[in-house]
């Protein structure tokens, strides 16, 4: 997770998890509340500098489908950990020790998905993770997907899986103004990467294997909506600042990198 999506408040991260400007979260406000707030407004709410009053906090709180307490707990003097323990949430949710378990939960996080769907690394070939991703983006025409590579396909099945995206829906074509697939390739080739899966409401960090074994990847750790709108934000990030990957050419050019970890291939 980048510096500046660690400091920025829990009220800012959940516009930019719902891919809002400040103007476009003002206006849905607005639409709630009947009042007359702008972006100017919402910025020094979610920086802090202003505090938001008890209609605002209820509207947003409906707005972003969040807990006021977290949305504003830096307005009130708590840190977003406080708050979240205070109203019952944890970060981690559960501790995924077996392989059948962590599938299931990364399959979960998929179906749940209803905004954005955030899948980082290079390793995939688990089938009916797979297949959950496509069959997303195939029902859900406004879920808007990211997908982050670092480095080429480490399996056959992955770059399939790309070819599958591409056919299902074109890059270059907007629903209601916005992009709804992406596909990019982090530079350079010895960046670290990231294993994730996360949407909205929940995400999944596979884990080195808790059960022997230097490289495995068969163990996770399921959590909560308030860290998983930090890593969809960190995804979207990463992958604007990649090389897109975005034609069916461009991915069948790309080196399947064979002879990878057995087990999972992480997200």
């Amino acid at each position: 997770m980048t510096g500046s999506a660690l400091t920025d408040s829990a009220l800012k991260r959940a516009r930019l998890a719902q891919n809002l400007t400040q103007e476009e979260a003002a206006d849905q406000l607005n639409e709630i509340t009947g009042g007359a707030t702008d972006a100017s407004l919402l910025s020094a709410w979610e920086s802090g500098r202003k505090r938001t009053g008890v209609r605002n906090r209820r509207a947003l709180s409906q707005l972003y489908r969040e807990r006021s307490e977290v949305l504003f707990a830096h307005q009130d003097g708590r840190d977003t950990a406080s708050a979240l323990e205070a109203t019952g949430t944890d970060v981690v949710v559960r501790v995924l020790t077996r392989y059948t378990d962590l599938v299931e939960a990364m399959v979960e996080v998929v179906a749940g998905a209803r905004e954005h769907l955030v899948v980082t690394g290079s390793r995939s070939r688990e089938k009916a993770y797979l297949a959950a991703i496509e069959t997303a983006v195939a029902q859900q025409p406004d879920l808007v997907h990211y997908r982050v590579l670092y480095g080429p396909p480490r399996h056959r099945g992955l770059s399939e899986h790309l070819v599958r995206l591409l056919e299902l829906r074109d890059p270059g074509e907007r629903r209601n103004g916005v992009k709804t697939l992406h596909i990019g390739l982090v530079e350079p080739l010895e960046a670290m990467e990231r294993y994730f899966v996360a949407s909205e409401t929940a995400a999944v960090v596979p884990l080195p294997s808790f059960h022997g074994g230097a490289e495995g990847f068969d163990c996770g750790v399921l959590l909560g909506r308030e860290a998983a709108v930090g890593l969809v934000q960190h995804g979207r990030e990463a992958c604007a600042s990649a090389r897109p990957v975005e034609t069916l050419e461009a991915v069948r050019a790309l080196p399947v990198r064979h002879g990878a970890t057995p087990g999972l291939g992480e997200a």
